[in-house]
Protein backbone atom coordinates (compact mmCIF):
# COMPACT_ATOMS: atom_id res chain seq x y z
CA UNK A 1 0.00 0.00 0.00
CA UNK A 2 1.22 3.12 -0.98
CA UNK A 3 1.33 6.22 1.69
CA UNK A 4 1.96 9.74 0.72
CA UNK A 5 5.40 9.30 1.84
CA UNK A 6 6.32 6.72 -0.56
CA UNK A 7 5.08 8.37 -3.26
CA UNK A 8 7.51 10.61 -6.16
CA UNK A 9 7.20 14.38 -5.02
CA UNK A 10 5.02 15.08 -8.32
CA UNK A 11 2.58 12.46 -7.64
CA UNK A 12 -1.07 11.99 -5.67
CA UNK A 13 -1.20 9.79 -2.99
CA UNK A 14 -4.45 7.79 -3.16
CA UNK A 15 -5.95 10.12 -0.65
CA UNK A 16 -5.00 13.10 -2.56
CA UNK A 17 -6.73 11.70 -5.72
CA UNK A 18 -9.86 10.79 -3.74
CA UNK A 19 -9.99 14.81 -2.11
CA UNK A 20 -9.31 15.79 -5.89
CA UNK A 21 -12.63 13.83 -7.54
CA UNK A 22 -14.25 14.94 -4.67
CA UNK A 23 -13.34 19.28 -5.64
CA UNK A 24 -13.64 18.48 -9.36
CA UNK A 25 -17.27 17.31 -8.57
CA UNK A 26 -17.70 19.96 -6.24
CA UNK A 27 -16.39 23.03 -8.88
CA UNK A 28 -18.94 21.61 -11.71
CA UNK A 29 -21.71 23.32 -9.96
CA UNK A 30 -20.02 26.52 -9.66
CA UNK A 31 -20.74 29.90 -11.82
CA UNK A 32 -18.16 31.62 -13.71
CA UNK A 33 -17.78 34.22 -10.56
CA UNK A 34 -17.73 31.87 -8.53
CA UNK A 35 -14.69 29.77 -10.35
CA UNK A 36 -12.71 32.55 -10.89
CA UNK A 37 -12.67 33.51 -7.18
CA UNK A 38 -11.92 29.66 -6.15
CA UNK A 39 -9.13 29.77 -8.45
CA UNK A 40 -7.57 32.98 -7.11
CA UNK A 41 -8.22 31.85 -3.32
CA UNK A 42 -6.42 28.68 -4.24
CA UNK A 43 -3.53 30.43 -5.90
CA UNK A 44 -3.06 32.74 -2.88
CA UNK A 45 -3.40 29.62 -0.55
CA UNK A 46 -0.53 27.90 -2.93
CA UNK A 47 1.44 31.10 -2.52
CA UNK A 48 1.28 30.89 1.46
CA UNK A 49 2.05 27.41 1.48
CA UNK A 50 5.15 28.20 -0.86
CA UNK A 51 6.25 31.14 1.67
CA UNK A 52 6.10 28.92 4.87
CA UNK A 53 7.83 26.45 3.23
CA UNK A 54 10.99 28.65 2.22
CA UNK A 55 10.40 29.74 5.93
CA UNK A 56 11.21 26.70 7.40
CA UNK A 57 14.05 25.49 4.95
CA UNK A 58 15.41 28.73 5.53
CA UNK A 59 15.17 28.14 9.27
CA UNK A 60 16.21 24.76 9.07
Amino acid sequence: MSTSSDAMPGSLSMEQQFKLKVVKDQVKGLSLEQAQEYVVEVMRQMMVKDNLVKHLLKNA
